[in-house]
């Protein structure tokens, strides 16, 4: 019955504990994601869009007044007087460029005529172009532009000087009747611009770049680390058509073990995207850090919880066993966990060559003191034979109230005739004893059974031999030991 009460236990213990772990775990799970998308949500919906709008509305100023300076200057009257009277005195044209470079702040100015294909720079005629010319093709394309488009951005090596890379914007230019007769434009140095990129990623900790139509990185700061192309970036790769087909998008991607945040939009004026990317922030790891810190809280809770209930148990338990094997008037073994004992010391006397006795013991007339006495004297001539019991027997050996009235005793490594002369010690004893109850004083006798474990003997077996020596014990008279031989 122990072991089968442990084995509860335990199986209730592992169950409690899967409970409360899987109830912490799915409860700081589902508070963690709630959170982290709450969060995801926040960034790619409200924070990463303003940001790029702020940081848009800023290129508008910085970036675009190129676009609109060129503009001016393809609609200039004098421009257009000047080409239209054959290009005379070129110097005022030259004088009107590096008018235009200074006053705007622009590190180049040109205009090329598309009837002497002359290169008007602000210091100078610098070449004519030439449609074999590798370096000049840019001027060809932007002459076949469609007629909606009135001007094209891209990234040259200065014309003036090689070393220097500059953002063209170069701007179709034509006469009072809609005849094309040059392209004019300016030039922002690439260092210029990546510094302004650089400090819009300063001012909003964003990493800010652009891309053309074709997911080619056209700008970006000093501190950009990925590929060249939005096709050859990790996890960008797989965004890259939704980006360039989309006027704007807010996406999420996977770097490094990190989410990255993008904000997409296309800037019409240069017909670039720009990206505008917000890398995991600290909240989101703060999420993380408290999620396994509650995994870890619970953890402890759910240890705590588990000692409290093992240690409630284990006192129901204790006191659950106690009930269920031993006799509640007496503090004896009971009937139930006698047969444990029984079985246990057989098998030791087996394994170890020795005896096992028994004794079976009743209360002589025990009815008549209930009778005369009533019940609670009763009662208490039982609580004293087993306490007479207890001191006359070992420690090891076990006393069992079998019946009523009637007792067995268990005598591990005791032969027959010790039985015997133990039997008889016990029936003295207690003959002796003079019990006094308020103005009554009474005694009582016991007859006793006495038998010895015999090979290939079932319990059984054994206990209906010392009852029968018992039932002898009470024909012959009552008061006395018989030994079932």
């Amino acid at each position: 019955m122990g072991n089968t009460v442990w084995n509860d236990k335990k199986k209730f213990i592992w169950i409690l504990s899967i409970l409360l772990l899987s109830a912490f775990l799915l409860t700081s799970s589902i508070s963690y994601r709630v959170a982290h998308d709450s969060l995801s949500e926040q960034i790619e919906e409200n924070t990463l869009p303003l940001t790029s709008d702020n940081i848009y509305s800023e290129i508008q100023q910085d970036l675009l007044r190129p676009i609109f300076i060129s503009s001016l200057m393809a609609q200039d009257t004098f421009v257009r007087d000047w080409t239209l009277d054959e290009e005379q005195d070129p110097e005022k044209l030259i004088r009107y460029l590096r008018e235009i470079q200074g006053k705007y702040d622009t590190v180049t100015s040109f205009f090329i005529s598309e009837k002497s294909r002359n290169y008007y720079h602000s210091t100078g005629i610098l070449k004519q172009i030439q449609d074999t010319e590798p370096d000049d093709a840019w001027y060809f394309r932007v002459r076949s532009l469609p007629e909606s488009e009135l001007y094209e951005i891209n990234i040259d090596p200065d014309s003036a000087d090689s070393s220097r890379t500059v953002v063209y914007v170069n701007y179709k230019v034509f006469d009072f009747e809609g005849n094309f007769i040059g392209v004019t434009g300016v030039g922002l140095a690439v260092d210029k611009v990546k510094k302004l990129v650089e400090l819009y990623q300063k001012r909003y900790n964003r990493h800010v770049f652009f891309v053309d139509r074709e997911g080619k990185v056209t700008l970006n700061g000093g501190s950009f680390t990925g590929s060249q192309t939005l096709q050859g970036t990790p996890g960008l790769d797989k965004l890259a058509t939704r980006i360039l087909t989309s006027p704007s998008a807010s996406l999420s991607y996977v770097r490094d073990g990190k989410t990255v945040y993008i904000n997409s939009r296309l800037v019409p004026e240069f017909k670039w995207y720009l990206i505008v990317e917000q890398e995991e922030v600290a909240s989101e790891r703060k999420l993380l850090t408290t999620f396994w810190g509650n995994l870890l809280i619970s953890l402890l809770v759910t240890i705590g919880i588990l000692l409290i209930a093992n240690l409630t148990l284990g006192r129901y338990q204790r006191k659950l066993e106690h009930m269920a094997s031993t006799d509640k008037l007496t503090g004896a073994a009971n009937r139930q966990i006698f047969e444990e004992y029984f079985d246990k010391a057989l098998i030791e006397a087996s394994e170890n060559q020795t005896s096992v006795s028994i004794v079976l013991l009743d209360i002589d007339n025990f009815k008549r003191v209930n009778d005369n006495y009533g019940h609670s004297i009763g009662d208490l001539v039982i609580k004293t034979v087993t306490n007479i019991l207890r001191n006359q027997l070992r420690e090891h050996d076990v006393v069992c109230r079998w019946g009523g009235e009637e007792f067995l005793l268990l005598l591990p490594n005791i032969e027959l005739s010790h039985g015997g002369d133990i039997a008889e010690r016990i029936r003295d004893t207690i003959a002796k004893r003079k019990i006094r109850v308020n103005e009554y004083e009474l005694s009582v006798t016991v007859s006793l059974g006495v038998a010895e474990y015999k090979p290939n003997e079932t319990p059984a077996e054994m206990i209906n031999r010392v009852d029968v020596a018992l039932y002898q014990a009470k024909e012959c008279g009552r008061d006395r030991v018989v030994l079932s031989q």
